[in-house]
């Protein structure tokens, strides 16, 4: 299936993206960016792979998410035709936030 990074996503990709270069440097970065798009693959080969995510069973869409590293996770949500990423989502923060972020796009 096709997968989809919505615009919230991919700004938090390279923020933490960013953050990681400048904190660990490139090789880390680069290592974790691989991470992310093995992940990504996974996610279009098998859609059902992330655990339904608790905070957002309330909404329709049936939001999923799998945990990328330690501290990230990818929120997505299956649709007919696509996957669409729709957080990168930061562990550490308070997960009652994921639904609001979510309400947002």
């Amino acid at each position: 299936m096709k997968v989809i990074w919505m615009p919230l996503a991919k700004e938090k990709l390279r923020d933490t993206s960013d953050y990681i270069r400048k904190e660990f440097g490139k090789k880390i970065r680069n290592e974790f960016i691989q991470g992310v798009r093995h992940t990504s693959r996974l996610i279009g080969n098998n859609p059902y792979i992330g655990k339904v995510e608790p905070y957002l069973d309330e909404l329709p869409d049936g939001f999923r998410s799998i945990v990328v590293s330690r501290l990230n996770k990818i929120v997505y949500r299956i649709l007919e035709d696509r996957i669409e990423i729709s957080d990168f989502w930061n562990c550490r923060r308070n997960p009652k936030n994921l639904v609001s972020n979510i309400m947002k796009q």
